[in-house]
């Protein structure tokens, strides 16, 4: 639905027969060209994209051919009719490249560890035919259940991903894009999609280009960031003439997906979807450049130690079996046994539930983000996330609601809230004491970038709907509920009265914005300012404004010169309001007596900045933006679990103070300066990565300006970043919110996370390892963030951090729950065939069964583990040094639990034989001696000895694990207090995987064909129970260590503790 935005007092011609007759005019053109756009919006299918863009000539047309070629008026715009007719030639949409399915189904079938099953299954195909002889088919059932193992996991990895991508583009809907175009005479809020060529497209700061524009009117401070197409972050500037021949290169054109960074101006779209510049690109490039997160390199590097180190065994099995066994103990193995055997190298070693782990993440964080209406570019950055050690905050709009409205308004000898001004008017004897107020509305109306929205002209001025900056939209619902007829002060006159002649934008470096007015009626002034039709209108920052003003106006409307003593006067009172939480703003004004419009643009800005001197400061107006209300209690989630919270902002140093406060970034008394930086020693030479406040060291806070941070030196930097916890960063630039960020990722070994939602903190939201936007912001803000608060609700963004350290801790649980007894217990077995000569005491196939099935299932549960009590405690993880995998969760793997566990089930194997007449020297190291007669046992015997002893060992590890599940749920909380069945840490996913690791059990040893083929048999009943025990012991002595690590944090203990 379209939604007007224009100002329902727009201009408008006084002359109806010209304004109609031009409308006529073009509606009688617009039959024979409406039929050449559309040709032209055909292009043939076998188009060379690159011919299409070289074939663009639009730039190079003068502005008034423009709108002659696209059928289109300069005030009129588009009509309906028109408009309907052309959106037949298809949406503004520029399709995706296409998907390269092959390469994703090579990916879901060769990924993780699943080219190692392809060997696997190759080696024992060849074990069947030819080498089998004659062909056993065992063999032939383990490759069999090796290509099942390959499809189910390949299938389960492209659910996951179909399913995640799903979830996030369902949330991506909810992004509305829309744009601004002029229509029927009327400037209306349109969707993006609907955009026609032939649309006038109005363009500010902050606002992602739609369409392909030709640029028809600017600003003189217009600038773009075409990083998108070129790559280069410079800011262009824009024209109105063609600056090159090239459309990729001139400056009088606005492409689709770059952004207004700076400035206003009006385009005529002459390419939209897949037909822009944008669309033919995407058709040439194809896909975009993968790259991995911090999570998914720690996968890649686990998945390649891990690999090499399997395959090195299975190679070093088959040698062993060729160099030695073959010949020193011949008869022990022949050639199709011996591949057989070496597999469990390859499934031993393979923690093959990792892979589907890290996968059902990504669908367990999207329905979590999804709940929250977060949206994630790249699921897998969430982990990144968890990493933060550092978060740069913006203020306005991510801090604060955004909400700003004016609070209080100031002459130089009388101030009063924004809501007394009617009264305080009517109760004085004469309404001419207040005089000044009519300067004052003139200002706060017409030097104002905001505009309404005439579609809800009938709600209160409250409930309009604005398009424009926060401050801007302040300053224009004050200045539209302000009505004083007893001073004439009334909005509607005003605006039939004035014209805007030229204007430069608010900008963040020069913090004001100037406005030309030309006002017809005679503007109320002191005798000593002259009467003038043109006058420059100015408001920004006090502190900047107040060097170019001489004389100030008083509340009856006198002017008087800005003395020192005014100017102290009104910088205290400025201190005031900024103490409460205020930004404040200085309105000014000044007569011009000649008007030089017909210079071009950058001419007329530079004369424009030379009559910025000798204003006159009409006063000051203060805005309050209250902080969010989830705001405080985020802050102090975020703080504790060990992230410095920094605020940067553009804002006046005591504002960001108050605020700072009021959020809870800063909470000590004594606010730093850099004079304390400078009176402060750090070490010198220190490594980089050392500068952090130590745990021991106090609170301090510090408060730094832009000026500041321009004449900061590496050591002032360690210094900030090594002994301040808390810091605002206030008045600062673009470029320096990006320093301030660089600063402090090459400091510490932070992981920097930057919140913002303008134009202002797209540099920094770039420059940082998370960039966070706020839905509401700005389309520059939003294309540079990882994610986007949909909601703007800066609650999520702990539970983000929260869902980050939960996703890496559950994959180190994963992990340790894994190689134990699905990695370690399995190679001990083959090991123990392979150079110890004893018989394999767990079959290919059961190996295999385990490592994709028992282990599989019950470590999904732990993927929906919930946060462990004191995850949001912990200092964060350092992305650079600390791994996934490190020496304590080996010791923990290899010298604790995997410790416990193989020895208890390779006894357990033994103890079957020795009731069977077999002592522990009979069973081991007898290679080639197990065979009929051994023992007096017959060769069927033996066979059976073999296959049930492996359904033992294999009984035994499946229910090991289920001591070894609870003991790894937590890291050093008890069981006790963390149950799987009640209490907050409820998981029913755990007994349910361990319910379904049993039913796995008794199928293979109970199911006729698997007995059939791989030889599995029904086991002792007395064998049933001895595995719960082993699960007991080894849970208990889990939990012993873990008290040992409470009751004794500094203990080696503890220090072991992974």
């Amino acid at each position: 639905m379209e939604k007007s935005v224009g100002d329902s007092n727009s201009r408008k011609s006084t002359d109806a027969h010209g304004r109609y007759g031009i409308q006529i005019g073009y509606r009688t053109l617009s039959i024979r060209v409406d039929e050449k756009v559309a040709a032209d919006a055909k292009p043939k299918k076998s188009a060379d994209p690159a011919d299409a863009i070289a074939a663009i000539d639009v730039h190079l047309i003068p502005t008034d051919q423009v709108y002659v070629r696209y059928s289109c008026s300069p005030t009129v715009g588009l009509e309906s009719a028109a408009v309907e007719r052309r959106l037949k030639d298809g949406k503004n949409i520029i399709s995706p490249p296409p998907t390269q399915y092959w390469l994703k189904a090579l990916n879901y079938i060769f990924g993780g560890f699943n080219f190692l099953m392809w060997i696997a299954f190759v080696v024992t195909i060849l074990s069947y035919k030819p080498l089998g002889q004659p062909p056993e088919a065992f063999n032939l059932g383990v490759a069999v259940l090796l290509m099942l193992v390959i499809v189910v996991s390949a299938t389960f990895y492209a659910l996951v991903d179909w399913n995640a991508n799903r979830i996030m583009k369902s949330i991506k809907s909810l992004i509305a894009h829309e744009a601004a175009v002029v229509r029927e005479g009327n400037q209306q809020l349109v969707p993006a999609n609907d955009i026609v060529v032939g649309d006038i497209v109005v363009l500010s700061t902050g606002d992602r280009v739609p369409a392909d524009l030709r640029i028809v009117q600017m600003s003189s401070d217009l600038r773009f960031d075409r990083s998108l197409l070129t790559g280069e972050s410079d800011m262009i500037p824009g024209s109105l003439d063609a600056t090159s021949d090239n459309a990729l290169e001139t400056r009088n054109l606005a492409l689709t997906s770059t952004f207004v960074t700076q400035g206003t101006c009006h385009g005529v779209v002459f390419a939209t979807g897949d037909r822009t510049v944008m669309g033919r690109l995407v058709r040439m490039s194809g896909e975009t450049k993968f790259k991995l997160t911090t999570i998914q390199r720690e996968i890649w590097f686990f998945t390649k130690v891990i690999s090499s180190v399997a395959l090195s065994l299975f190679c070093f099995s088959l040698l062993l079996y060729g160099v030695w066994l073959r010949k020193s103990y011949p008869g022990y193995e022949n050639i199709s046994n011996a591949i057989v055997n070496s597999i469990g190298c390859l499934t031993a070693f393979v923690p093959q539930g990792l892979p589907v782990c890290v996968a059902l993440s990504l669908t367990v964080i999207a329905r979590r983000m999804a709940k929250r209406n977060v949206l994630v570019k790249n699921l897998a950055t969430i982990e990144t996330l968890g990493c933060i050690s550092v978060l740069c905050s913006d203020k306005t709009g991510t801090l604060t609601a955004g909400k700003m409205a004016v609070a209080s308004i100031a002459f130089l000898d009388a101030s009063m809230k924004a809501g007394e001004i009617e009264g305080r008017v009517a109760e004085a004897a004469d309404p001419r004491v207040y005089a000044g107020l009519d300067a004052m509305h003139k200002i706060t109306r017409l030097c104002n970038g905001a505009k309404f929205d005439a579609g809800t002209a009938d709600r209160p001025v409250a409930e309009r709907v604005v398009k424009g900056d926060p401050t801007d939209t302040a300053l224009l619902r004050f200045s539209e509920a302000l009505s004083v007829p007893s001073l004439n002060i009334d909005t509607s006159s005003l605006l039939s009265s004035s014209r805007r002649l030229f204007e430069i934008p608010f900008n963040s470096k020069n913090k004001w914005m100037l406005s030309v007015i030309e006002v017809n009626d005679v503007v109320d002034s002191s005798i000593s300012e002259k009467q003038s039709r043109n006058w420059i209108f100015a408001k920004g920052a006090p502190d900047i404004l107040f060097r170019s003003c001489s004389t100030i106006m008083t509340s009856n409307g006198s002017v008087v010169p800005f003395d020192a003593f005014a100017k102290e006067q009104l910088s205290v009172l400025q201190s005031a309001w900024s103490n409460e939480g205020q930004r404040v703003l200085a309105l000014c004004r000044k007569p011009l007596d000649v008007f030089k419009g017909d210079l071009p643009p950058s001419d007329l800005e530079q004369v424009m900045y030379g009559e910025m001197q000798d204003l006159t400061l009409v006063g000051l107006v203060g805005i309050r933006d209250p902080p969010r209300p989830d705001v405080p209690a985020s802050i102090d989630v975020i703080r504790r679990a060990g992230v410095r919270v920094f605020m940067v902002t553009g804002d006046f140093k005591l504002t960001a103070a108050a605020i700072a406060r009021q959020v809870g970034i800063v909470t000590q008394e004594r606010i730093d300066t850099i004079d304390d930086i400078r009176a402060t020693k750090y070490p010198e030479d220190i490594r980089p990565s050392l500068v952090k406040p130590s745990v021991d060291d106090p609170i301090r806070a510090l408060l730094l300006t832009g000026e500041d941070v321009a004449t900061l030196t590496p050591a002032d930097w360690n210094v900030i970043i090594g002994s301040y916890t808390e810091i605002v960063f206030a008045r600062t630039t673009p470029d320096q919110k990006m320093s301030i960020v660089e600063n402090i990722k090459a400091r510490g070994d932070n992981t920097v996370a930057v919140t913002g939602d303008g134009v202002n903190d797209a540099p920094a939201l770039k420059a940082s390892d998370i960039g966070v936007a706020m839905g509401s912001g700005s389309d520059v803000a939003k294309e540079a963030a990882a994610l986007i608060l949909l909601n703007n609700d800066f609650a999520s963004i702990p539970v983000a951090i929260e869902m980050g350290r939960l996703v890496f801790d559950n994959l180190k649980k994963v992990t340790l729950y894994l190689m134990p007894v699905g990695s370690y217990t399995e190679f001990m077995g083959v090991f123990a065939n392979v150079l110890l000569g004893m018989q394999i005491p767990l079959s290919s196939y059961l190996q295999v069964c385990f490592s994709i099935t028992n282990d599989v299932v019950m470590s999904i549960s732990l993927m929906y583990e919930k946060a462990e009590a004191d995850l949001m405690l912990r200092k964060p993880r350092n992305a650079r040094t600390d791994r996934l995998t490190d020496w304590r969760l080996f010791f923990q793997i290899y010298l604790f639990l995997g410790l416990m566990a193989w020895p208890c089930c390779m006894a357990m194997w033994f103890v079957y034989m020795h009731q069977n007449g077999l002592g522990f020297y009979d069973v081991i190291l007898t290679y080639n001696q197990w065979q009929d007669g051994w023992k007096g046992k017959t060769a069927d015997e033996l066979s059976n000895l073999v296959n049930t002893g492996q359904c033992i060992y294999y009984v035994t590890m499946v229910f090991i694990q289920y001591g070894n599940l609870l003991a790894i749920r937590n890291r050093r909380v008890s069981l006790l207090q963390s149950s799987p069945l009640w209490g907050p840490r409820r998981n029913l996913i755990v007994p349910m995987g361990m319910v379904g690791t049993a039913l796995i059990a008794i199928v293979n040893l109970y199911g006729p064909g698997l007995q059939k083929v791989f030889n599995t048999t029904p086991i002792p009943a007395m064998f049933w129970g001895p595995p719960f025990g082993f699960a007991l012991a080894i849970l208990i002595v889990d939990e012993l260590r873990k008290l040992i690590v409470r009751t004794y944090p500094k203990s080696i203990v503890a220090k072991m503790a992974w």
